[in-house]
């Protein structure tokens, strides 16, 4: 039974901004924010340099975007049995989600512009 277990559990190697890393065992239920506090109540013995203060700030960063609190593993679709990584940063504040969309607006301006020309 627990190999069937295994396969419903999703493999994360976490990496500290370091480069430190330890791998943890979560289920595709867990959420960014349950990730942040387990690791936190289970902090590892040779990170305790980077020891933060609290579960809040910490932050997964998967495919160069970060994670908000209540997306789900299942949600991002990872494999199970297999190795996930994702990079681990204390932050206060996640960048504003309508900053990026601006970004994109004057981007898609610009290209209007063009056509117009």
């Amino acid at each position: 039974p627990n190999t069937a277990l295994f396969f419903l559990q999703i493999n994360l190697r976490l990496i500290l901004v370091s480069g430190k890393t330890k791998e943890f065992l979560f289920s595709p239920n867990d959420s960014a924010a349950d990730i942040a506090k387990h690791v936190y109540d289970n902090w590892p013995m040779d990170w305790e340099e980077e020891q933060v203060s609290s579960p809040n700030i910490l932050r997964l960063i998967y495919q160069g975007r970060f994670l908000h609190g209540n997306v789900t593993l299942g949600a991002l679709k990872l494999p199970f049995g297999k190795t996930t990584v994702m990079h681990l940063v204390a932050r206060e504040t996640l960048p504003e989600p309508n900053s990026q969309g601006q970004r994109n607006r004057e981007k898609t301006g610009e290209s209007n512009c063009c056509v117009i020309l």
